[in-house]
């Protein structure tokens, strides 16, 4: 399993995925967990990575399904 946790509030599920925002693009970018810490990324939790939503008007780009990342 992953040695980092969720970055959610009171979430100490370990992370699978890592999400990252283009701001320009209005753009989420939610892949799998990133070799290292990112400071301007967050790392979720399955469940948490399920969830996700964006602002109207953005987009979810998803390099993996939440079932690929916790095989």
């Amino acid at each position: 399993m992953s040695a980092r946790s969720c970055t959610k509030v009171a979430c100490g599920r370990d992370a699978v995925a890592t999400l990252t925002y283009d701001y320009a693009d209005a753009m989420a970018v939610l892949g799998p967990l990133a070799i290292r810490r990112e400071p301007h990324s967050y790392d979720l939790c399955a469940a948490h990575a399920e969830r996700l939503s964006v602002p109207q008007g953005w987009n979810v780009v998803r390099h993996a399904t939440v079932d690929e990342l916790q095989s």
